[in-house]
């Protein structure tokens, strides 16, 4: 792959709103990673060969409109926050390590509180409110549904 390639490449990383990109053609593979303004580093788990159905366009949705918990639900009082895709939920940065947060811990809006892996890359789970973490209804490598309730905050 030539160098004009990969500039290319990651024009097109810095234009979108995606985290990481990885292409191979043949047995030449460019995985490009970005840094959020954070400053956390996501470590991969070891990469498994899945062969790759054909590439279909698909339309992006907008993220949904917050919620709070209502009276009638099991959910505590507060802002839940949804699954903004479909993936496998990670708590912690690498396996093992510290969970990005606890029940009770105070966060900021757009603090990470977890990690969504889809189709290979993980996107950060950034809250949309401050306030105290009141539950957590995700568990760590758990697969989550798109609009599935995964934190409520308080």
């Amino acid at each position: 792959m030539d160098l004009r390639k990969i500039k290319k490449l990651i024009d097109l990383l810095e234009e979108s709103n995606l985290a990481e990109l990885e292409i191979k053609e043949g047995e030449e593979v460019v995985r490009l990673s970005r840094v959020p303004k954070g400053g956390i580093t996501v470590a991969a788990p070891p990469a498994v060969h899945v062969p790759a159905p054909a590439p279909v366009a698909a339309p992006v949705a907008a993220a949904p409109a917050p919620t709070e918990g209502e009276p009638g639900s099991n959910l505590p009082a507060g802002h839940v926050l949804k699954a903004p895709m479909v993936g496998t939920f990670y708590a912690s940065a690498t396996p093992g390590g510290p969970a990005f947060v606890k029940v009770g811990q105070q966060v900021k809006a757009g603090e990470t509180l977890g990690i969504i892996e889809a189709m290979k890359m993980f996107n950060q789970i950034e809250a949309e409110v401050a306030g105290e973490v009141k539950a957590i209804l995700v568990e760590n490598g758990q697969p989550v549904e798109f609009d599935q309730p995964m934190f409520v905050i308080g």
